[in-house]
């Protein structure tokens, strides 16, 4: 859905639910606001290749959208959303852009490696690295977390991003950067997501560890921590009347949308953003927090 109503005219969704992660965006309802038609690009990734990881849906195709307006080609990252991947790669496409999915399992090393190989057989080189894929289980008592869930829980959400970095960073040069995804619950926990909390505020860790190590090298790592936004994963993680106060709680009095999210990546992503590393940029409804 494309719209110029960044909140689509609701403060808070219809109750609703689905039966898997990280969901589906076809079956959403109303659907995420990716892109706003206001929004216009300058060039600012032209000829740029990126690599967003979960840009099948949500914030991940939101920032690929953005990212194929401001001029860059995208490589689409996700699990086994097909229909949502096939809908991303026809948007960036429509926008004159170029797009390669692959799928797989990003808790897998070898996946993550086999990624970085097609990106450079594909397009021959690596500018941007967006690190956002994640899924959480929401658990209202602590000790029902098991260690299966525990163990997926980090597997995909951080040591991803060790696997998938740490094959991308020696073909990366001078200039380019580095996006994870962290989230306003690694500021202000979370009750019943106390495992992905605490992945959350590993990659805030990561993050500025990362740039200290590979910051003389010219390559910049920040990372975007948004609040509550309208993704696939909040219908897949959530009870349908939970879903139907999503966002409801913070001080602009809903949620927000992919679309409101993006344009944060792209600045980070672009040379607007040339003496910023280390960085987190905190894109949640007016929670003001500090760190």
């Amino acid at each position: 859905m494309t719209d110029t109503n960044k909140n689509n005219g609701s403060i808070t969704p219809p109750a609703q639910t689905q039966d898997r992660q990280p969901g589906f965006e076809h079956e959403m309802e109303p659907r995420p606001v990716y892109i706003c038609q206001d929004y216009k690009g300058s060039d600012k990734l032209k000829d740029k290749v990126a690599i967003v990881t979960g840009g099948d849906s949500g914030i991940g195709r939101a920032v690929s959208l953005h990212f194929a307006r401001e001029g860059a080609k995208v490589v689409v990252v996700y699990l086994n959303e097909d229909k949502d991947a096939e809908e991303t790669k026809k948007l960036i496409e429509d926008e004159k852009g170029e797009c390669l999915l692959i799928s797989g399992d990003l808790g897998d090393q070898a996946f993550c490696k086999s990624v970085v190989t097609k990106t450079l057989a594909h397009f021959n080189k690596i500018d941007v690295l967006v690190n956002n894929a994640g899924e959480q289980h929401p658990k209202n008592d602590f000790l029902d977390i098991s260690s299966e869930q525990l163990e997926k829980t980090f597997q995909t959400n951080i040591f991803s991003m060790f696997y998938l970095t740490q094959a991308a960073l020696p073909h990366m040069n001078k200039g380019s950067t580095i996006i994870n995804t962290s989230s306003v619950t690694a500021y202000g926990g979370s009750a019943d997501l106390i495992d992905y909390a605490s992945t959350k505020g590993a990659i805030t860790a990561f993050t500025r560890s990362l740039s200290e190590n590979i910051v003389t090298n010219g390559i910049r790592v920040n990372g975007v921590a948004p609040g509550p936004i309208w993704t696939p994963l909040i219908p897949a993680s959530f009870s349908e009347e939970k879903v139907g106060h999503f966002g409801a709680n913070t001080p602009m009095k809903r949620p927000g949308q992919p679309s409101e999210v993006a344009p944060a990546y792209v600045y980070l992503a672009s040379d607007d953003s040339s003496y910023v590393s280390g960085q987190i940029i905190h894109v949640n409804g007016g929670t003001i927090l500090n760190g």
